[in-house]
């Protein structure tokens, strides 16, 4: 990054949750912000200062418009947050739906997959840049009833690394971040589905959840944030290749409820 120039930061699904936390934190710290999501609503919600877009993150047709828009506007990328996720199906591996399956990596893996496509040519013209990739704590271990979501998030971290080795000689890095259980909406409904999955509460599964890591809690989109915020910056510019849990420390990845 040029010091005394502002970083160009591009969210995916940035609307709400931890993109939008991402964008509220780059924008205070006077980055120029770029959110896309699906959520035209949401979308119309944000900061006006910010530049915004409609694009699903796994269609490659979107993107390639998204980034021909992005190169014409700012002329480079100082820095992607891959951050666009579903949560997928909820289900035993035996009555996992094939179209749940492929829905969920598609937007998990591929969309990763197509923002650092896009990323690629602009960072390493440029000879700098970081991409950020939001994986999850089910990257790190494997998560019951989840099997896509958790292979996806898995999936990301491998191709975290692959892009890191690719881009480094170009000096742009590549890291993700792995949240484990994050308060919010996204959370509350996973919450609901499990519950309705094991015949429990929303509340039995919260604290199964919660007391699986060793500081008994869940994280907030912020502190998912902080830590883009410092993969981005100064303290953060030799750190690449790297999965960096955001979770209180997951003792228990299965808690059992």
């Amino acid at each position: 990054m040029v010091a005394d120039v502002k970083k160009r930061v591009l969210i995916t699904a940035g609307a709400s949750g931890i993109g939008l936390a991402m964008a509220k934190a780059f924008a205070e710290e006077g980055a120029s912000v770029w959110v896309t999501d699906l959520d035209q609503d949401a979308l119309g919600q944000l900061d006006p200062s910010w530049r915004s877009s409609k694009a699903d993150a796994s269609s490659e047709s979107d993107m390639a418009a998204l980034f021909q828009e992005l190169k014409q506007e700012w002329g480079g990328l100082d820095v992607l947050c891959a951050n666009a996720g579903i949560a997928g199906p909820t289900a035993l591996i035996e009555d996992m739906p094939l179209d749940g399956w492929r829905q969920c990596v598609a937007v998990n893996l591929e969309g990763a997959f197509l923002a650092a496509k896009f990323s690629a040519p602009l960072m390493k013209a440029q000879r700098s840049g970081c991409m950020i990739f939001t994986s999850s704590t089910a990257g790190l271990y494997g998560y019951p009833n989840r099997s896509p979501y958790s292979a996806a998030k898995w999936g990301i971290i491998g191709l975290m690394k692959t892009v890191a080795m690719e881009l480094g000689p170009f000096g742009v890095r590549a890291n993700a971040i792995c949240p484990g259980s994050v308060e919010g909406p996204r959370m509350e409904r996973v919450l609901a589905k499990e519950a309705a999955l094991k015949g429990t509460t929303r509340d039995a599964i919260y604290e199964g959840y919660a007391s699986g890591t060793s500081m008994r809690t869940f994280v907030e989109a912020r502190d998912v944030a902080a830590m883009a915020q410092f993969l981005a910056g100064e303290g953060g510019r030799y750190v690449s290749g790297q999965a960096i849990a955001v979770d209180g420390h997951t003792e228990n990845p299965d808690p059992k409820v």
